[in-house]
């Protein structure tokens, strides 16, 4: 029923298995290491058709010095701080609630209503482009920061509550029940009683919404344009000239916007991992 362990196989699998991960591993990382080399690059290799060779010369300082210093790419960063930063709290906070009431009280309606949290999630984004873009200019939130989080917010909300109200689920009621015995209000266990337990998913399910906001790409094109609120995604295509586009820039400005949420994922690993293992064991 269960695959057989690695350390239980034969010799010769064994042997094929730890060669095959190496060469998995290279495979899965060489879109990153090529953008890492061209970021590297000269100018002149990409005029001269040097896509794959080695650098002719070593620009990495001038290139990301460029990023940084002469571009709008520090204020496109800042954008993106601005909107992923205020979205995750928002769709987090709001989900801790929604999950908070259709995990612990029992009402009618409340299957149905849970299902229609999850149904938002299998709506194929792209559809929504037109109605969405049209909604945003008719409460003058386009190309504003806000309408980018509002949007986020509320696409985010179905998903987060899906986590959060199967989490709390899963939580001891008898904790609950002993409070409300005690005549504890219910803003109080929530608070005081459910809160504490929940932050290994909290934890967990920041670091998941701040990388799907951090790498939206779609949504930052059609609701926002110019330096002034779009984000790092977006960004980078300023980079791309008239008649040429400044790829050695591209990816320097990409191994700058993909920092943030490794290091995002890094700093909040231990709870990230325990907050998605946290239950399966009993």
């Amino acid at each position: 029923m269960f695959p057989r362990p690695i350390e239980k196989s034969s010799p010769a699998w064994a042997a094929t298995y730890q060669a095959l991960v190496p060469m998995a591993l290279v495979l899965w990382l060489l879109p990153l290491i090529a953008v890492a080399v061209f970021s590297i690059k000269p100018d002149v290799d990409f005029t001269t058709g040097n896509y794959w060779g080695w650098p002719s010369a070593f620009k990495g300082f001038e290139n990301y010095g460029k990023v940084f210093f002469a571009s709008d790419m520090p204020r496109y960063l800042l954008n993106s701080v601005l909107i992923t930063v205020p979205t995750v709290i928002g769709a987090v906070a709001l989900s801790c609630m929604t999950g908070f009431a259709l995990g612990v009280y029992k009402f009618r309606g409340n299957l149905l209503l849970f299902f229609m949290f999850v149904a938002g999630n299998f709506v194929p984004f792209q559809i929504l482009m037109v109605p969405v873009r049209d909604l945003t200019l008719d409460m003058g939130l386009y190309n504003t920061k806000l309408g980018l989080v509002l949007f986020h917010v509320a696409f985010q909300t179905g998903f987060c509550t899906l986590f959060m109200r199967n989490f709390i689920r899963a939580l001891p009621f008898e904790l609950i029940e002993a409070a409300r015995v005690e005549g504890v209000a219910e803003w109080r266990i929530f608070w005081f009683v459910v809160l504490p337990l929940m932050k290994p998913a909290i934890a967990a399910l920041a670091v998941l919404i701040f990388t799907f906001i951090w790498n939206d790409y779609f949504w930052a094109v059609v609701l926002t344009q110019g330096a002034e609120s779009q984000p790092v995604t977006a960004g980078i295509t300023s980079f791309n000239a008239q008649y040429r586009a400044a790829y050695h820039l591209m990816s320097a400005g990409s191994i700058v916007a993909a920092l943030p949420p490794v290091a995002m994922f890094f700093l909040m690993q231990r709870h990230f991992i325990a907050g998605l293992t946290l239950g399966a064991v009993k």
